[in-house]
């Protein structure tokens, strides 16, 4: 009887930590496709002096901006000697932020491990930035062109700027890795830490935020950002 007794309270908070993940994760879905499609408008009366794009492999967004021009020269910051290619011709540079063990440890999802995917969902891991030269961009439905204004440029700037990790001498800190995913890109330690509220997504539409162009309210994903552009 005893034993019964156990097994049934045992099963009855199994079944309540069941339903409540599912009620969490209900909330949290609803609340992301709500907010993604609910906008912040662009503002308005700028100019269109600077061509900026959002850029999307189907889950991750990255933000590609010139490597150099009148305002800041990002290979200043991000060597193209860090790359393994080294090619200097390399006019555009995409930049995300993500999770460093998604980025170093998971080539392809299904290399994913559980305690990868735990540590990131709650913020047990420490962020990377990726970046790669293109040597030009093309539009496409993954790739959107963004004409933004000088000062709202240099906000943008400020905005990924202030996401790198520096050492002591205020330089960023590139990390050394075989896990580069071609011969044209480079990671670097960041700020903050990645979690299901705050993803790559997140911080892609923040950076459209901080320069003031069209973007979700909240979005843990990259449809939401896209959804705006189509």
């Amino acid at each position: 009887m005893y034993t019964m007794k156990i097994i049934k309270s045992t099963l009855k908070m199994l079944l309540r930590t069941v339903l409540g993940i599912i009620a969490f994760l209900g909330i949290f879905l609803f609340s992301a496709f709500l907010l993604s499609v609910w906008a912040v408008q662009k503002e308005p009366g700028t100019p269109g002096d600077v061509a900026i794009y959002i850029l999307t492999n189907g889950d991750h967004t990255d933000v590609v901006m010139p490597v150099k021009n009148a305002v800041f020269d990002w290979s200043k910051e991000m060597s193209y000697s860090n790359t393994l290619g080294r090619d200097t011709t390399g006019r555009y540079v995409a930049v995300g932020w993500g999770d460093k063990g998604f980025y170093l440890n998971t080539p392809t999802w299904s290399q994913l491990k559980f305690s990868t995917a735990f540590k990131a969902a709650f913020a047990l891991s420490t962020s990377a930035i990726h970046a790669t030269f293109y040597p030009a961009m093309q539009e496409s439905n993954n790739c959107k062109k963004i004409m933004i204004s000088h000062a709202q440029y240099k906000r943008l700037v400020a905005f990924i700027d202030n996401s790198f990790k520096r050492d002591s001498t205020g330089k960023v800190i590139n990390i050394k890795t075989n896990a580069n995913y071609g011969k044209n890109d480079a990671f670097y330690d960041a700020q903050r830490r990645y979690n299901l509220f705050y993803t790559c997504n997140t911080w892609a539409n923040n950076a459209l935020k901080a320069c003031g162009q069209k973007a979700c309210v909240w979005t843990p994903f990259d449809r939401g950002i896209f959804y705006h552009y189509r």
